[in-house]
């Protein structure tokens, strides 16, 4: 019998120290916590990318817009190869080119009177390997009519040309490529416009004195 009060005693012994064990209590927490902490960080990370990515089409678009008007002389496709390749420079972090589209489009009045005034997109051109079409218009639209009355642009926030000058107007579209992965959220496209008047320029009509191929929007 002794022998067995002795085991019955150890026995107690050792569920007494096992139910007063604590030290494995800090990693099981961390095994409930982790998953928790990960998921924050990287919604973290997946947010902050996104909020670059704006940045980066809104700079984009705003860009174009005012280099497309600088050119004082007049404008050449290569005038617009320079400007495109400049918005290459400023998207690449953001892979622009591959997964997003640039639309320039010179807004002019159209010179008509009477019912057909109105304004013309006299040229456009295109630029990234996203498809999408130009949302307000194509080149050649409101030449001869009104069917551009006020411009280009969302409806109460358009843009139009006076008589004898362009703006140059920018469209900037872009899927957004995350970081993480698409398993918990749609990525969103991000689009921005701008528009700026040029400078002093006298002729807006487009020239290819180096007979470069046209970045079409087709």
């Amino acid at each position: 019998m002794r022998g067995a009060d002795a085991m019955i005693a150890r026995a107690r012994h050792l569920l007494r120290r096992i139910w007063r064990e604590d030290s494995g209590v800090a990693f099981i927490e961390f095994a409930y916590a982790a998953p928790v902490f990960l998921v924050l960080i990287l919604v973290g990370i997946e947010t902050a990318n996104l909020a670059l990515a704006h940045l980066r089409v809104s700079h984009l678009a705003m860009t174009v817009a005012d280099n497309a008007g600088r050119t004082t002389s007049g404008v050449d496709e290569a005038h617009v190869y320079e400007v495109f390749a400049g918005a290459g420079v400023i998207g690449s972090g953001i892979e622009f080119e591959e997964n997003g589209r640039l639309v320039l489009s010179s807004l002019e009045h159209n010179g008509r009177n009477g019912g057909n005034e109105g304004q013309t997109i006299v040229w456009q051109r295109c630029w990234g390997d996203l498809d999408i079409d130009p949302a307000y218009g194509v080149q050649g639209d409101g030449a001869d009519d009104d069917s551009l009355p006020d411009g280009l642009g969302e409806p109460g926030n358009q843009i139009m040309a006076l008589p004898d000058t362009a703006v140059m107007f920018v469209e900037a579209t872009y899927d957004y490529q995350p970081i993480v992965g698409t398993g918990w959220f749609t990525p969103p496209q991000i689009r921005y416009e701008s528009a700026f008047n040029v400078r002093g320029r006298m002729n807006n009509n487009i020239t290819n004195t180096q007979s470069l191929t046209q970045l079409t929007c087709d």
